[in-house]
């Protein structure tokens, strides 16, 4: 997928639904669901920031969530874990990657280094 064009196409459901609306209240949500969420919120302001503004706005997230893992809250780890997530979003949408097909082709089929889905890797070595 190359930068500009639009990496999703909506469902039925998307497309019924106004811009502004919020999306339905789930128990979970998925990663492709919340990746389109997050492109509707905030992708103009996104590309406006570019790449590497955005790359910016993601490392200091994950400060701020190793912060929370040191010296927060339950409910602070929560927070700064879906800040995280959001703003992986954010750079993907602004790069025109879509996660879920990231996850997919690097994951589906198990650990990357051994092939497994229970990892059998040495810990000295990647993943």
């Amino acid at each position: 997928m190359r930068y500009g064009e639009p990496p999703y196409v909506p469902t039925p459901h998307d497309a019924s639904e106004p811009a502004d609306s919020a999306p339905p209240a789930a128990s979970s949500v998925r990663l492709d669901d919340f990746q389109r969420l997050i492109r509707r919120m905030y992708h103009e302001k996104d590309v406006a920031r570019g790449i590497d503004g955005t790359f910016m706005w993601l490392m200091e997230e994950v400060g701020e969530l190793a912060g929370a893992l040191r010296n927060g809250s339950h409910e602070d780890r929560l927070g700064e874990f879906a800040d995280v997530l959001a703003w992986l979003c954010t750079i993907a949408n602004v790069a025109g990657v879509d996660l879920s097909e990231a996850v997919q082709r690097k994951y589906g089929s198990g650990c990357p280094g051994c092939g497994q889905f229970i990892c059998t890797c040495d810990d000295a070595e990647k993943p």
